[in-house]
């Protein structure tokens, strides 16, 4: 597992356009049923069924859209969205993901009697 830090998307932007329902959601299930951690989503009417989001709309540009993940752990990240302004394609350019090694638990030590 690693625990994932900023991560970047583009969305095609050849023409002034924003994407709907946006979602970015990691976990370590390469299914996505359990343990699933949402760190981005702008979905305002759970259109897409993943639950309403609170983060806003955003035009898409070069210099595509920053996504901080907060230090959530897992090892897989999934991006979802529902077309645009412009198409009903979602039309991903790029997806970029950095993460750090996730810290080794840490076992607990044995209480002592006294």
């Amino acid at each position: 597992m690693v625990r994932c830090d900023p991560n970047k998307v583009w969305h095609a932007h050849n023409a002034p356009q924003v994407y709907h329902d946006v979602g970015v959601q990691i976990s370590d299930d390469p299914d996505f049923v359990k343990d699933v951690q949402t760190v981005y989503n702008n979905d305002y009417d759970n259109s897409s069924g993943l639950g309403i989001g609170t983060d806003k709309e955003y035009f898409e540009t070069f210099e595509g859209r920053l996504i901080d993940a907060k230090g959530v752990g897992g090892r897989y990240v999934r991006c979802h969205s529902r077309g645009s302004t412009y198409s009903a394609l979602n039309r991903y350019t790029e997806v970029e993901v950095y993460g750090l090694p996730a810290a080794p638990a840490v076992p607990e030590s044995p209480q002592q009697s006294p």
